[in-house]
């Protein structure tokens, strides 16, 4: 939090006064929610945005696809269109999003991949098209109110949990920390890869006065896969440039940093729309780092974008590869949460 952020509290706390007034009003059904006519388990947070619910959101596809037939749902962030949409193998990122396009296409049709503001609305006419569905996972959807979920699961990322944020806008925090009590099940993301007992013990000490005390807690961390490339032959060189659009890039960049010869470093904005601007501005980098014929490394989501780039004529002859990156767990914490969320959804 920057040192000016305490002028913005009187802001922060008419926030606080809206949403909290918003809550009471759900919580005691003065304002109607409505259930959904599938089982849905919601995957939210309280900040806005940079906790790893994407990575989540495919990790429950992996482990949960064998038991359930699963669609997602989410907004679309980032989309220029609006209303309810079906991703397809014509879908682009400014139709859906690019969050859902990269889960459809890792998943093919094995999971029906849906878009819409209104989440009542739209479970309504998932059930219709796909009747045989068992499971909605819902991305993003913590603060839709007007849906009640089935199960809550809260993401908090370690370097930054919610219970050390403010309300916006002097902080990053959509409403007060108290909201955490809907969450059926919380997961501390973005773990140090050798995070020790004392750490887990300091987290949830800070973690029980906001949660529910039969609410479990997680601890997942990121891992990162091997680079592929996309639509090009080119062999990965170890010498690469750069480019996200995240919120939180930090680490993305300290990764790299570890494993491979940094040439440059771009970063864009969360949901970043790429354009010719941006494109030139990476075939400049290229050509002066030329005697190093360094390639492209880029997040799943932002490849996706510079596909279209490329696909325009900007960035075709530019090897492009991507980093894969995943939720991952220490297997007891996998079990133990994989078995909570079965167990909820056996009886559905």
């Amino acid at each position: 939090m920057t040192w000016y952020a305490f002028l913005l509290a009187p802001f922060a706390l008419i926030f606080r006064v809206i949403t909290d007034v918003r809550n009471f009003l759900f919580d005691h059904r003065i304002l109607k929610s409505y259930k959904s006519p599938i089982p849905s388990l919601i995957i939210g947070n309280l900040s806005v945005g940079g906790t790893g619910k994407t990575p989540m959101v495919e990790f429950l596809i992996r482990n949960l696809g064998n038991d359930k037939t699963i669609a997602t749902l989410s907004r679309g962030y980032g989309r220029k269109t609006k209303g309810f949409l079906k991703a397809n193998t014509q879908s682009t990122p400014l139709e859906i999003g690019d969050e859902p396009l990269q889960i459809f296409r890792k998943f093919k049709e094995k999971v029906p991949v849906f878009v819409g503001e209104d989440r009542v609305s739209a479970l309504k006419k998932i059930a219709e098209m796909t009747p045989k569905t068992e499971l909605v996972l819902l991305d993003d959807a913590f603060q839709h109110r007007k849906l009640i979920g089935d199960f809550y699961c809260l993401l908090t990322p370690f370097e930054a949990p919610f219970y050390k944020d403010f309300l916006l806008p002097m902080g990053r925090l959509r409403e007060s920390r108290g909201g955490a009590k809907r969450a059926d099940l919380v997961v501390v993301t973005k773990c140090p890869t050798n995070l020790s007992e004392n750490q887990r013990a300091g987290s949830l000490l800070e973690l029980k006065p906001y949660i529910q005390k039969s609410t479990p807690v997680f601890f997942s961390q990121i891992g990162y896969g091997d680079p592929y490339p996309i639509d090009h032959e080119t062999p990965f060189c170890e010498n690469v440039i750069l480019v996200s659009g995240l919120a939180n890039d930090q680490p993305f960049l300290e990764y790299c940093a570890q494993k491979y010869a940094v040439q440059e470093v771009v970063s864009f904005p969360d949901h970043h729309d790429y354009g010719a601007k941006d494109g030139h501005r990476i075939l400049n980098l290229m050509q002066k780092h030329k005697s190093q014929s360094p390639v492209l490394l880029t997040t799943e989501k932002d490849a996706i974008k510079l596909k279209s780039l490329a696909n325009q004529g900007y960035l075709g002859e530019i090897p492009i590869f991507v980093l894969p990156i995943e939720a991952e767990f220490d297997q007891e914490d996998k079990e133990m949460l994989l078995s909570y969320i079965r167990r909820k959804f056996k009886k559905q």
